[in-house]
This record gives structure tokens, C-alpha cells and sequence, in this order.
């Protein structure tokens, strides 16, 4: 297991297009985007340590806010997807995450997309602070929001 989660992080999550993700040209349907972007994101918190169980576990519940998709070149029936995923904000209540689907075998960029999400009381449906009701977990989206931004920093 400990390989398949620094596969999450370091290589992204690998998905193999079947023929009823396509539309009748063989072309992937634009919604399957969003579903292969719950994939990899979910697996991307198995690998830190925040697999969705454990939030709800804990009484967290952690509804999409928004989502949005580019689409740059066609993925087709067959072909295996490689989806990326990034941090790109975190402030305790509300976390927005990076995507980039590409072809596993070039490398060459199909999509990209963001989705935002945040942490309420499952109970109750109200925001909660990460900090406050769970620290550990805060403390992991923390080490993960600094891990993400050095490629940002480097580029500088």
C-alpha cells in the first residue's frame, strides 16, 4: 500500500478509458472528467494521510463547492490517462485543489480542471475549522499546501 500512495502523489492516478466513458466517436464525455478528478483526488488523500473514511470518522464532511474543466485534446477509447493532482489552497475551512489529466505515454496535456471544497459538521451541515476539531488533519493539509507550493517557488 505504501507504493500505491507515493504513486498518488508522485506519479498521479492512472485510468484506462472504457467504451462507456465514450461518446459514439470514441471520445471520452466531458462529465467523466469531473468523475475521473474525484478519483484521483480521493486516492491524493489516501496518500497524506486523509482517506475519506477518516473524515467521516470524525464527523467531517467535505462537500464540492465548485468545479470547473478545460478540455484541450480528446482522450479516447483505450488510451490510459494519467491524472495529477495539487493543493493549491488551503485556509482551514476550505481547501481547492489542481488537476491535470494527460496522456500516461507522452505526457501530453488533455484537460485540466479545479475543484473547492470544504469541512463542515456532518451533524450539523455547519463550517468547522480543521484547526479546532481536528488538528492532526489540519496539520497534514498544512505539510501538503507547503509540499505543493515548491514547484511554484522554484519556477520563481
Amino acid at each position: 500500500e505504501g507504493g500505491r500512495r507515493m504513486s498518488a502523489l508522485e506519479e498521479g492516478t492512472l485510468h484506462k478509458v472504457q467504451y462507456y466513458e465514450t461518446d459514439q466517436m470514441g471520445v471520452v464525455h466531458h462529465s467523466n472528467y469531473i468523475r475521473w478528478f474525484e478519483e484521483a483526488r480521493a486516492e491524493w488523500m489516501e496518500a497524506v494521510g486523509l482517506p475519506y473514511a477518516r473524515l467521516e470518522a470524525e464527523g467531517i464532511a467535505s462537500p464540492v463547492l465548485s468545479v470547473a474543466c478545460a478540455y484541450r485534446r480528446p482522450v479516447r477509447y483505450g488510451e490510459i490517462a494519467r491524472i495529477r493532482v495539487r493543493l493549491t489552497a488551503y485556509n482551514g475551512v476550505k481547501l481547492s485543489v489542481a488537476y491535470r489529466v494527460e496522456d500516461a505515454a507522452t505526457g501530453q496535456e488533455r484537460a485540466a480542471g479545479e475543484s473547492t471544497h470544504a469541512f463542515l459538521d456532518s451533524k450539523t451541515g455547519m463550517p468547522l475549522r480543521l484547526r479546532r476539531a481536528c488538528p492532526e488533519l489540519d496539520e497534514i493539509l498544512q505539510v501538503q499546501i507547503e509540499r505543493d507550493r515548491e514547484p511554484e517557488k522554484n519556477a520563481e
